[in-house]
């Protein structure tokens, strides 16, 4: 016989328990962070960010993970109602040097909390997500951006792709009773 298989302890409320309906999503990116503009291969700051104009780089990385949150839970509409605060403790895309020539890694990171929309009470987090992806370099990031694929667009799917993961419970899986998939033993 078939039986639903029991949630994982060590799942996540977010994971496990239900389908969200998503009402509000504010994001913070803390004015601690430090920003830099060097052109090295690995700048020692919290942000690193080329993708637009030089500016306020941590409005744009905001701009960036409200986009990527709407997107993410575009689709989240049934379930029980919630707010997610986001807190970004990490941005650090590539600098010129590094997307082209060798290339690397968008580290991405926050924290995720998300709360009861009606009572204001935590149902899961803060945790910390790390939404890391590989980047192009070198002609392949040429290619990329000529393509549209800049890196504002590979960090705000990613970032979506992430939420959307962290948000939705794993389908629904079915466990096989051991009697119907192992053979009795033979009698001799």
């Amino acid at each position: 016989t078939a039986t639903a298989a029991p949630i994982d302890a060590g799942m996540t409320l977010a994971q496990s328990a239900m389908p969200f309906d998503i009402e509000a999503i504010t994001v913070t990116v803390p004015r601690s962070l430090k920003v830099s503009e060097a052109n090295t291969f690995k700048p020692r700051a919290d942000i690193v960010w080329r993708g637009e104009v030089r500016g306020d780089r941590h409005a744009q990385v905001q701009a960036i993970f409200i986009d990527a949150m709407n997107k993410g839970t575009a689709s989240l509409q049934t379930g029980r109602k919630v707010n997610l605060e986001i807190e970004v403790t990490k941005f650090h895309a590539l600098t010129e040097k590094t997307r082209y020539t060798i290339g690397g890694m968008h580290e991405m990171r926050f924290n995720l909390t998300v709360r009861d929309a009606a009572s204001g009470m935590v149902l899961d987090g803060p945790r910390a997500i790390v939404a890391d992806i590989k980047a192009a370099g070198g002609s392949q990031a040429v290619a990329e951006e000529q393509a549209g694929l800049t890196q504002r667009v590979v960090t705000v799917e990613r970032l979506a792709q992430v939420i959307r993961r962290e948000l939705t419970p794993p389908p629904a899986t079915q466990i096989i009773s051991r009697a119907a998939t192992v053979p009795a033993p033979i009698l001799q």
